[in-house]
């Protein structure tokens, strides 16, 4: 079984990231979401909530695991006998500094990065630009695919 791994650490998960996990589970049997705990980033939404969002998002896809992980994205991916990454990129900065990544994790760790591109409408939203506009208390709805607190 080919798994790979989506380090979703994401604050919050957006419509693009979505997008990105529908295409890991077309190249893959099975994609484990990993929630990465981190101790020194100010999160948006507490970690409880984010895990519990992404369960409900993907209750239906058997596929899907969504756990939280302590640690290094590559051990996390040992522990689940998986051998890619999946990443998303939307620039070109972006994807130097994932393949810079991805021959540091295949070198070290003998973990593949599978580069994955969100479809064009939602290729713009970032968990920055989401964390953004939260902060300005304007309205991110439209980048969540989740109801919010």
């Amino acid at each position: 079984m080919r798994t790979a791994i989506f380090p979703g650490s994401f604050d919050p998960f957006t419509v693009g990231h979505l997008d990105l996990v529908q295409r890991g589970l077309e190249l893959f049997d099975r994609v484990v979401i990993g929630i990465g705990k981190n101790s020194q980033k100010s999160e948006m939404f507490p970690l409880s909530f984010r895990e519990q969002s992404l369960r409900d998002l993907f209750q239906q896809e058997d596929r899907i695991t969504v756990e939280v992980f302590d640690g290094l994205t590559v051990d996390f991916a040992r522990r689940h006998g998986a051998h890619f990454l999946l990443r998303g990129v939307r620039s070109v900065q972006d994807f130097e500094y994932e393949q810079t990544m991805a021959e540091a994790n295949r070198q070290l760790d003998g973990i593949e990065t599978v580069v994955l591109y969100a479809r064009p409408e939602h290729a713009y939203i970032s968990s920055s630009l989401v964390r953004e506009l939260y902060g300005y208390h304007k309205d991110i709805r439209p980048f969540v695919p989740y109801p919010l607190p």
